[in-house]
């Protein structure tokens, strides 16, 4: 009479003696190693990065307004607006911003996202282009981009942009101007340290267009590139160069996987 709860306390506790083996084997996998991947927002004062992560506070939401309501308003000879083909830019537009640059097979050649603003401008309103930093560009880019902001940068697994960013990976490492430095000196070598009382970022480029306080205004990254090849005093390329959309497209590659931030905003 007495054996029959002993055995069943035995097969309880051989049960529990293999999940237990069970549990350890689980938990004696390493964990994967941290992302070493640092956004440019961490490397700011905890004030800064409060007045990014507040919208109320946030200058580049200014921008983002003016942008919502160039979607809703018609443009153009064909007077249509972005709303007219897209609908609600918080649906159709999530995770856009996230995968650009990318080819567009019917011009067959790479665009950014400016790039892809002005094609529709051309082909679907019948309005003229806009230049990078035109204000309107600018507002509009950020309003899109909001739409994915969170979201993991995705640059598309397309080979056809494998010629593109191979060309911005060795524009990276290219030594330019008067100081002979390439990007990676500072962005992948010395990446936060300081330069001249500034915190040296690995300059992912999660966030753009951005503010930033040196600008006192929404700037493009082709801005921000050109910036830094003036800083390094070379001469900078023509403004509708190859050089600044295959640099974007080797960033993009770079911060794959990483939340984006537009609008950021930096010092």
């Amino acid at each position: 009479m007495n054996s029959r709860p002993g055995r069943w306390t035995l097969l309880v506790l051989l049960a529990l003696a293999w999940a237990g083996r069970v549990g350890a084997a689980a938990s004696a996998e390493p964990a994967p190693p941290p992302d070493p991947r640092r956004s440019g927002l961490d490397f700011m004062s905890p004030a800064l990065q409060a007045l990014q992560r507040d919208d109320r506070q946030n200058p580049a939401m200014l921008w983002v307004q003016d942008g919502a309501a160039q979607w809703r308003t018609p443009a153009g000879a064909a007077a249509k607006s972005c709303a007219d083909c897209h609908g609600a830019a918080d649906q159709s537009m999530a995770g856009v911003a996230a995968r650009y640059p990318a080819w567009d097979a019917t011009g067959n050649q790479a665009l950014n996202l400016a790039g892809r603003i002005n094609r529709c401008r051309q082909r679907h309103q019948q309005a003229a282009p806009l230049a990078a930093d035109h204000a309107d560009a600018l507002a509009l880019a950020a309003y899109i981009g909001l739409q994915s902001r969170g979201l993991a940068m995705a640059p598309p697994a397309d080979a056809r942009l494998a010629p593109l960013r191979d060309q911005g990976r060795a524009l990276w490492q290219q030594r330019l101007g008067q100081l002979n430095l390439a990007c990676s000196h500072c962005h992948d070598q010395q990446a936060g340290q300081r330069l001249g009382g500034a915190a040296i970022p690995q300059a992912h480029a999660t966030g753009y267009p951005s503010y930033r306080l040196e600008w006192q205004g929404l700037g493009s990254l082709q801005r921000r590139l050109r910036g830094c090849v003036v800083g390094v005093r070379a001469e900078p390329f023509a403004p509708d160069a190859t050089e600044w959309l295959a640099l974007e497209a080797w960033l993009a590659l770079r911060a794959a996987g990483m939340p984006g931030e537009t609008p950021a905003l930096r010092p």
